[in-house]
């Protein structure tokens, strides 16, 4: 007998009840439901999930042996759908959600938690990480870690499973950072409201003794709820570390009708009084032509006032120390 082909006619899907006009659902039907909802967990879909969308096994295995989807780990199958808005939001996603979806009744924890609450600053690539009530343990699904806590985390439900509520998530996930993605993770919580600073009071307690809390401590000491991205954070613990700490972040100038017309993420006054502005680049912040009408608008207005030296930089030239270098030398002109 040959494979079964999914049926893009009006036959009723088996397991999906009885239906009779406008309420017959097809197959194909049933397939886009099923991958709607794979479009809200990183583009995965879990076994129990596809059969209550409608789907009978052997739909299932028709699309796996058709590869249309494919297997993500014991149970789980990625789709070809997601929401997400670039490659690396959905490389997280898809971690944090395959630990959930593949083991039954568990918590997300740490960095996959914290990619569930869509915190900015993380890691592009983080683990499928867990825990299961009651501290208790088994052996995860391939690529699934199962951690094991000896207090019981409080969560909350995203599309019908726990993660475990920011404050404990931080906890759990600082220590596994570095200063760098640790202080970019504080510092979009802080901005975006999610956490207050007695809230971190309450993540620098949880940390002791948990390896990795002097990096983390440091973290929770950098952190400021100014940073507009993690671009920016990342920034500023490098020239911090290099000891070339800024007097500020967001430095704002005004015009005589106090109307702002230029701002810094970074900046540093000279023992003159003038100053040395860091603009940080993205991408995604500066590739649209009106955006760079008025970064060419601002910058130009800044190189024509004497007080101000304003500097821009990549990603990259923070790797190369470049940005550094130069920054150091602006300080002494």
């Amino acid at each position: 007998m040959g494979k079964a082909r999914l049926v893009t006619g009006a036959k009723v899907v088996p397991g999906a009840g009885v239906a009779t006009g406008a309420d017959v659902v097809t197959s194909a039907q049933v397939v886009t439901r099923a991958e709607v909802l794979a479009g809200r967990q990183g583009g995965l879909i879990n076994r129990d999930q596809a059969l209550a969308e409608g789907l009978t096994p052997r739909q299932v295995r028709t699309l796996l042996d058709h590869r249309r989807w494919q297997p993500a780990t014991r149970g789980v199958y990625l789709t070809p759908v997601d929401s997400y808005r670039d490659e690396f939001d959905t490389t997280r996603a898809r971690a944090a959600w395959m630990g959930i979806l593949a083991v039954p009744g568990a918590t997300a924890t740490g960095l996959a938690a914290l990619a569930l609450h869509q915190i900015p600053g993380l890691p592009v690539r983080i683990p499928s990480e867990v825990c299961l009530p009651g501290g208790g343990s088994i052996a995860g699904p391939r690529g699934v870690t199962v951690r094991r806590y000896q207090s019981a985390i409080p969560a909350r439900l995203l599309n019908g499973f726990p993660v475990a509520e920011l404050v404990p998530a931080l906890a759990q996930a600082l220590c596994r950072l570095d200063l760098r993605h640790g202080v970019a993770v504080l510092d979009a919580a802080l901005h975006q409201g999610r956490v207050t600073p007695s809230e971190l009071e309450q993540v620098r307690h949880l940390i002791v003794g948990q390896r990795g809390a002097r990096t983390a401590r440091r973290a929770l000491e950098l952190a400021d709820d100014r940073a507009e991205s993690p671009l920016e954070s990342w920034a500023r613990v490098v020239f911090i570390e290099s000891g070339l700490a800024p007097t500020t972040l967001q430095r704002a100038f005004y015009d005589s009708r106090g109307r702002l017309w230029a701002r810094g993420d970074l900046a540093w006054q000279r023992a003159d009084g003038t100053w040395v502005l860091v603009e940080m680049d993205g991408f995604e912040v500066h590739a649209a032509p009106g955006a760079l009408y008025h970064d060419r608008s601002r910058q130009n207005r800044l190189m024509m006032d004497h007080t101000v030296t304003l500097l821009r930089f990549t990603g990259r030239d923070l790797h190369d120390g470049s940005a550094v270098a130069t920054v150091r030398q602006a300080l002494t002109l």
